[in-house]
């Protein structure tokens, strides 16, 4: 049958549901560059608006999959796992995670991206170790998961191409926040890395990009589901994005801190999301029974220096400048800093994740738009979190800066990012679900 995409952007229009072929038709006529790009977008608010079933969530994965190439990683002999999250503040999580379970045996493929508005991007955080080369091509990507165990780069041009020009025209059309087009997003990129399975780190909370239980819930569903008819098995764990991880945001910090981690420290938080992230990795593979026995791995990988092993053996394999990740006091620091202090006494009730996110961004540790320009010695040293208590005068956080521009607006940000109370809140909770 033939089609045209009038037809197509008609039929969902109607809110009617497309067929396999229909999809994939639309999908490789724009990849190939034979649909412009305003009849994509008004297929793309179609779909946003009368949204996608099951079944078209499948399809348009699917196409999206095999609109480029997928590395094959039949040479490399051991289970093939990786992690992916669905972006926070402070969320230096792979940094420790893929050495640790790269360490227990499985190789951890990972394509990775770059932060955008208040979420930080892991790529960004490798770059701030100089020379560190996340611009992998197939061939090296295979290498270095080979030798190393674990591999983080960027995506290539050939990997799920219909996912980076159909992100673009998302992101300028109003139409990211869709469950269907966020599933296929992801998972055609892991899967075309060459995954056997996947381990989801779905964020929700004021700082993610899901703000609720109910709707990290929902795009977990949709994950578990689709990645189940493309053959794949899929966890997703739903974690509190309420305040941030760990206490350094910005990204040389955040290398930092993941090397204390690494070295059998760092922040309790961060240490124990890579634990239950780890188990659930080393469970896919068949290498642990019990969540608690992974756990002990994964731990076990962190203490003994193992872990660390990994990443020194990355950072060389990838052109990075060991010696700062031997010495950390050898990363570049910023050239000036600015406390915030409570006004208050009391306890931190509550944190706005998302404000300390951008506030980051003000003094340039991220980017507002995709062409901003990152300073890697920029971000901020969270001094209380929800729980602890504060007097007046008493520093929340620290802000570390090149740039001025911005410094009042993210001072604001951060101060007003505190809710601080009388009564001391329950405990904060970390992990909330597990789903798939």
């Amino acid at each position: 049958m033939q089609f045209r995409p009038y037809d197509i952007i008609r039929l969902k229009r109607d809110g009617r549901a497309h067929t396999r072929d229909e999809i994939t038709f639309f999908i490789d006529g724009y990849t190939r560059g034979d649909i412009p790009d305003y009849q994509v977008s008004a297929w793309l608010m179609a779909c946003f608006l009368n949204g996608l079933n099951e079944d078209e969530t499948f399809y348009l994965t699917d196409a999206m999959l095999h609109s480029g190439t997928i590395i094959d990683l039949m040479s490399i002999h051991k289970p093939k796992v990786d992690k992916h999250s669905t972006g926070g503040v402070g969320d230096k999580i792979s940094l420790i995670l893929a050495p640790a379970v790269a360490a227990c045996g499985i190789a951890v493929p990972m394509t990775s991206g770059r932060g955008l508005g208040f979420s930080g991007g892991t790529l960004d955080k490798l770059e701030s170790i100089p020379g560190f080369n996340v611009n992998l091509t197939e061939d090296e990507f295979v290498q270095v998961l080979d030798e190393v165990g674990y591999v983080m780069s960027g995506q290539t041009e050939t990997l799920a191409p219909a996912d980076r020009k159909l992100y673009a025209l998302r992101d300028v059309t109003g139409t990211v926040e869709n469950l269907s087009l966020i599933t296929a997003s992801i998972l055609s990129k892991k899967i075309a890395e060459g995954a056997d399975s996947i381990v989801m780190d779905v964020k929700t909370g004021s700082g993610a990009f899901m703000k609720t239980l109910d709707e990290s819930r929902a795009l977990s569903h949709s994950l578990t589901k689709t990645a189940e008819k493309m053959g794949k098995k899929l966890t997703c764990i739903i974690s509190n994005m309420g305040q941030p991880l760990g206490r350094a945001v910005g990204n040389s910090l955040e290398v930092i801190e993941s090397i204390e981690c690494l070295q059998g420290g760092g922040p309790d938080d961060v240490v124990d999301l890579v634990t239950l992230l780890g188990a659930y990795m080393l469970k896919h593979a068949g290498f642990v029974e019990s969540v608690e026995a992974g756990r002990e791995k994964i731990r076990e990988k962190l203490l003994n220096g193992e872990a660390l092993e990994r990443f020194f053996h990355s950072a060389q394999r990838q052109g990075g400048a060991v010696e700062v990740v031997e010495n950390t006091k050898k990363f570049d620091r910023a050239g000036s800093e600015e406390s915030v202090a409570s006004k208050q006494n009391g306890h931190i009730c509550s944190m706005n994740t998302e404000d300390i996110g951008t506030a980051s961004v003000f003094i340039g540790a991220g980017r507002f738009t995709k062409d901003d320009a990152v300073d890697p010695t920029a971000g901020i040293t969270i001094h209380k979190k929800i729980g602890d208590s504060v007097k007046i005068g008493e520093d929340l956080a620290t802000l570390y800066f090149n740039n001025q521009d911005g410094l009042e607006r993210a001072i604001s940000l951060v101060q007003n990012a505190y809710d601080i109370g009388q009564q001391k809140p329950e405990s904060f909770q970390l992990v909330h679900e597990v789903i798939g």
